[in-house]
């Protein structure tokens, strides 16, 4: 199919805004029925230019595009985390709007789950690491969460950012559990001009820490040539270092691992699976702020 550009369709059609599960389901068999394709993509809202480069290639690749808005508590460990967590509803609708987005489903956390969701998956070593280590249960949220708007939606492609490179290795993971039949579209990192990975937390750094937080990008891509020359756990150290010698500024951890596996690695010549990849996750003031790279 040949793609219309994002702000002529939206002239001509404007986005429906659907609450409800069962007519979700029904719009989307609707346009399934008539041979549509359907992207998917899955937000928590606050929605920034990454969100819309994800819109973006999902138009590009499907009939129909469904974008979720849900903040999704089962995947929040820590309560003021999911307290804090922006909610900017009306900005974000007139967005995907403007994006050419068929359908914003934007449902009550009642909606989603009308009862306590207890099913619990086996993710496995993917999951334990990093992340999964440091907020216990988040990813198992993310599973049940995921695979809910999966079941509802049936979409032909689901589209993620690399921001959560880890998310997308466990997403895999739930979808090879659960057999569902999509394809899992991985989109690049969108950043600032000043390198900072975009993100819906941003919005929380103060003046003086938005002016630092940049120093996490900058210091992966430093890594990059230092690791020509350094083993790995020099580079580790150097990345961890850097980024701790900035005002306001405190790594969490700093992991370099196989890109499918999660696992971390000794050596660079450890990944098996393609190129290492670097995971960090860093405070920046009170902010969680993650990002990773490719070696």
């Amino acid at each position: 199919m040949v793609a219309m550009a994002p702000a002529l369709y939206s002239l001509i059609r404007k986005m429906e805004i659907i609450r409800k599960v069962d007519e979700l389901r029904h719009r989307v068999a609707g346009a399934k029925s008539e041979g549509k394709s359907v992207g998917l993509v899955p937000t928590m809202g606050a929605l920034h230019a990454g969100h819309i480069s994800l819109v973006d290639r999902a138009r590009n690749e499907n009939d129909m595009v469904v974008v979720s808005v849900f903040v999704n508590p089962t995947q929040f460990n820590n309560a003021e985390d999911l307290a804090t967590y922006p909610r900017t509803e009306e900005a974000d609708c007139a967005k995907l709007e403007a994006a050419g987005v068929d359908v914003a489903f934007i449902p009550s956390v009642d909606e989603v789950y009308p009862e306590p969701d207890t099913r619990q998956f086996d993710l496995g070593e993917v999951a334990a690491v990093m992340e999964g280590a440091m907020r216990p249960g988040h990813f198992n949220g993310v599973a049940q969460i995921v695979s809910k708007l999966f079941s509802i939606v049936e979409p032909t492609r689901a589209y993620f950012g690399e921001k959560d490179f880890q998310q997308i290795a466990v997403i895999r993971r739930m979808v090879e559990l659960e057999g569902f039949n999509l394809e899992i579209v991985d989109c690049p990192i969108c950043r600032e001009d000043d390198g900072l990975a975009m993100s819906s937390r941003n919005t929380r750094l103060t003046a003086g820490q938005r002016e630092v937080a940049p120093v996490i990008h900058r210091t992966l891509a430093a890594s990059v040539d230092w690791a020509k020359t350094h083993t790995l756990e020099q580079t580790k150290r150097f990345v961890i270092d850097e980024i701790n010698s900035f005002p306001h500024m405190e790594v969490e951890y700093y992991e370099i691992v196989d890109p499918l596996t999660m696992q971390s690695l000794d050596n660079w010549e450890d990944a098996v699976n393609g190129h290492p990849v670097g995971c960090v996750t860093a405070y920046c003031g009170k902010v969680r702020l993650i990002d990773n790279i490719r070696y």
